[in-house]
């Protein structure tokens, strides 16, 4: 039964006792040495510890810019919506086709459509997003539809 269960017999380890006397093996420093950064409590050096040279993230200059106002979109192409049977397209129906994420840090992201796959999209379709590439909205209007920035 299942209170019969038993660890097989060795199979936890005790832990070394350290610094317990000399006849223990590790009595005295305890395996540590004399003085020094690692003996002390604490001691470990962090991993980008290089020896005390300069280290690398201090050698290597700074590259690039990172534009705090930017603007992130959930990506929708053409294409992803050319097999939809539907006529009117929100954001709503593409979170619960699967077509955008709709979780997380993604919930509160703006939808974009773009035009990847524009020369199989046929459909009349009036679409509704919080932005359209130019050339998304052009295709979408060629084709009878609407897109509508909301």
């Amino acid at each position: 039964m299942l209170h019969e269960i038993t660890r097989p017999k060795g199979i936890k380890k005790s832990f070394k006792r350290l610094g317990k006397g000399e006849g223990t093996g590790q009595g005295k420093q305890a395996g540590k040495g004399h003085k020094g950064h690692k003996a002390r409590s604490g001691g470990q050096t962090p991993r980008y510890f290089e020896g005390g040279q300069m280290p690398i993230y201090r050698r290597l200059p700074k590259r690039g810019f990172n534009n705090i106002f930017r603007k992130e979109y959930r990506i929708v192409n053409l294409y992803q919506l050319n097999n939809l049977e539907l006529e009117a397209i929100d954001i709503q129906v593409m979170e619960e086709k699967g077509i955008i994420r709709s979780q997380g840090r993604y919930k509160e992201m703006s939808v974009k459509i773009l035009a990847d796959g524009s020369k199989e999209f046929t459909k009349k379709l009036h679409i509704q997003a919080n932005a359209f590439s130019r050339t998304a909205k052009k295709i979408i209007e060629d084709n009878g539809g609407k897109a509508e920035v909301i």
